[in-house]
Parts: C-alpha cells; sequence; structure tokens
C-alpha cells in the first residue's frame, strides 16, 4: 500500500513538473493589417513560433497606430494584447499612460546590438524597423524618375496627384521636408514655407484620402503621382512588375520609426520577451529587409546588397533628422493650418 502510495506520489509530482514545460502559450501581437501583417507573418511569426513550438503567436490586425492605442487603452485593466508594433510618436503617448514595460538590455538582450537611434528616449519600447518616404509614381504616365516633389504642381498632373494628407504622418512628412527645402529652420516653431509649397499642390489632388492605400491608384492608373512609404512601394513595385516605382528626390526624405512594444501586464510577460528578443535579432532584421524593405534597427543584421539598395541606408546624406515625439506637440497647430489653407486650395 505504502509503495503504491509513493508511485502515485511520483506519477503526480511528475506531470506537474512535466505539464508546465509542454504546455502551450498563447502570444497576442498586435500590428498593422494589410501587406504588413502578410509579410510579417511570413518572415517573422512562421520561423519564431518553428523554433518555439510552445508558443503560439496570433496576430491581431488593425489599419493604425491610432486604433492600437485606443484598444490598448480599452484593454488596460485586463490586457488581452502582449506585442504591439506601432508608430514612434503613437508609442510614446502609451509609454506616458503606463500602457508598455521599459524594453531594455535586462528582459530583450537583443537591445545591445540595435544602432543608437533605435532607442528612443522616455519611449518604453525600441524600433524594430526604420523606414522612409518616397515620391510613387506610375511609371507608364511618369516616364522618368521625378527630381522633386514640386512634380506633383505641375498642370500635366491636375486630378493625378494621391496624397494621405494631415494627420496621416505621410502627409505631415512631406510637408516638413517641403518646409526644409524652401528655408523653414525650424519645424516646431514654424511651417509656413511647408503650408504655401502644400498649397501649389493642393489644386492637383485627386484625393487626401487613398483607400485603402496610395499604392493601388498608382498601380491600377487611376492616379500618376504621390507619396507613400518606401518598403510597401517596393513590394508594390515587384507585385505590379513595375507598373509603380518610388524615388527620393532632390528635397530628400524623413524616417518613420516603427516601435516594439511589451504590454505592461500582458498575460503572457515571459513568452513576449522571448517573441521580441527574436523579432529585434540579426537573424530576423535581415529576413524582414529582404522581405520587405524595412531598413534594420540591428547594427550586426547582415543585409544583402541589393535589399540594402531599396532601402534609403545608402542615400543617408538626404535624410532630414526629425525629433517625432517632440514634433506630437504641435501636431495639432500644424493640423490646423492644414485645414484652413491646404485643404481649401484643393477645392
Amino acid at each position: 500500500m505504502k509503495t503504491a502510495l509513493k508511485i502515485a506520489t511520483f506519477c503526480a509530482a511528475l506531470g506537474a513538473f512535466a505539464g508546465p514545460a509542454l504546455a502551450e502559450t498563447n502570444l497576442t501581437l498586435m500590428a498593422y493589417s494589410g501587406l504588413f501583417q502578410e509579410r510579417y507573418t511570413k518572415a517573422i511569426l512562421e520561423p519564431f513560433m518553428k523554433a518555439h513550438p510552445d508558443i503560439k503567436v496570433t496576430y491581431f490586425p488593425l489599419p493604425s497606430s491610432a486604433a492600437m492605442l485606443g484598444n490598448l487603452r480599452a484593454q488596460k485593466a485586463a490586457p488581452q494584447a502582449d506585442v504591439v508594433i506601432m508608430d514612434v510618436s503613437v508609442s510614446k503617448a502609451g509609454t506616458d499612460e503606463g500602457l508598455f514595460t521599459k524594453i531594455d538590455e535586462s528582459n530583450v538582450p537583443n537591445v545591445k546590438d540595435l544602432y543608437p537611434n533605435a532607442r528612443i528616449p522616455a519611449v518604453a519600447g525600441v524600433a524594430v524597423t526604420f523606414d522612409n518616404l518616397v515620391l510613387i509614381y506610375n511609371s507608364e504616365q511618369v516616364k522618368e524618375p521625378p527630381k522633386s516633389y514640386m512634380e506633383m504642381a505641375k498642370a500635366p498632373m491636375k486630378g493625378k496627384v494621391v496624397i494621405p494628407g494631415v494627420p496621416d504622418i505621410q502627409g505631415l512628412s512631406l510637408l516638413l521636408i517641403l518646409n526644409k527645402a524652401n528655408g523653414g529652420t525650424d519645424y516646431l516653431k514654424d511651417v509656413d514655407k511647408g503650408i504655401a509649397a502644400m498649397v501649389e499642390i493642393a489644386p492637383n489632388v485627386q484625393t487626401w484620402e487613398p483607400k485603402p492605400e496610395v499604392y493601388a491608384p498608382i498601380v491600377t492608373g487611376q492616379a500618376a503621382i504621390g507619396v507613400g512609404w518606401n518598403a510597401r512601394a517596393q513590394v508594390n513595385s515587384d507585385t505590379s512588375g513595375g507598373k509603380l516605382k518610388a524615388t527620393i528626390p532632390q528635397e530628400g526624405t524623413v524616417f518613420q520609426i516603427n516601435t516594439i512594444n511589451l504590454v505592461a501586464g500582458s498575460p503572457a510577460a515571459d513568452a513576449a520577451k522571448i517573441f521580441v528578443n527574436y523579432a529585434l535579432s540579426a537573424e530576423a532584421q535581415k529576413t524582414f529587409t529582404e522581405t520587405m524593405f524595412y531598413a534594420p534597427t540591428n547594427a550586426k543584421a547582415d543585409i544583402s546588397a541589393a535589399a540594402l539598395d531599396r532601402t534609403a541606408v545608402k542615400q543617408l546624406d538626404k535624410v532630414m533628422p526629425v525629433d517625432w515625439i517632440a514634433l506630437a506637440q504641435v501636431r495639432d497647430k500644424i493640423a490646423e493650418q492644414w485645414r484652413r489653407r491646404v485643404l481649401p486650395a484643393s477645392r
């Protein structure tokens, strides 16, 4: 009887030990919908789950960082997401509201290999991708790569321009670039020269709200020219057989930063740290850059020359520095000028 009891006790203890090791942890990643979801799932999520069969990652797609922030606010008392990829300025707002856990070398070791500008002061997350603004065009309607954003203001482009307008960060980025190109010195104090340039372009704009994204009307020929993000532009160039092309004009470009964030109080916090560490690894960064042409944030990522040529990495002299965190403080003021001066010029 005692022997049987000992065996039963041993088996119960063995089961208690083996159970957690074999149990599957469910992890939820909140990030962008559409093309980003498709490519990120294949390049990052699937290899991660293959390497970590005990962690299942569910992708929860949303169309914008603002929508993600709204979801996180609603779930603050009982978070349902574990990791979030979003724009840095929105990540700052989430940090200020206590929605994220600080990421550093102590909980995510691969942070040590990131470029210095991947760590943003006062933001709990770190940069997971760098993207940049480009001028995109339909190669059947625009035969030569445009040398300036102001090609959009010329008479032949009447009704053929598509721009995601302010408050979208693409329209805001274009405004900042044109402000500097026309002699503006401090965009935090004055963007009047950029607004004036946009007023010149406005009469040619077909829509300030291209749906679902700016790339489709360029590919189909419904529009001839506009602005977009390089990563998606490069993929759309490939899938359209070159109908859409992208270029960085003489006025230059700006970087857009996507951060990866750990949700405070998430139900799978330990697995979330493992996933974030993988997403920031040289291996994962290499795969995603070569899949979708975001510039890497890990300095040790060995990116192929062909892929790097399709990012802004070799044109850093054309990149205008932008303090997105400081800019967030004056964004509403800029949007008011946009509504008052730019939008009426397009009617």
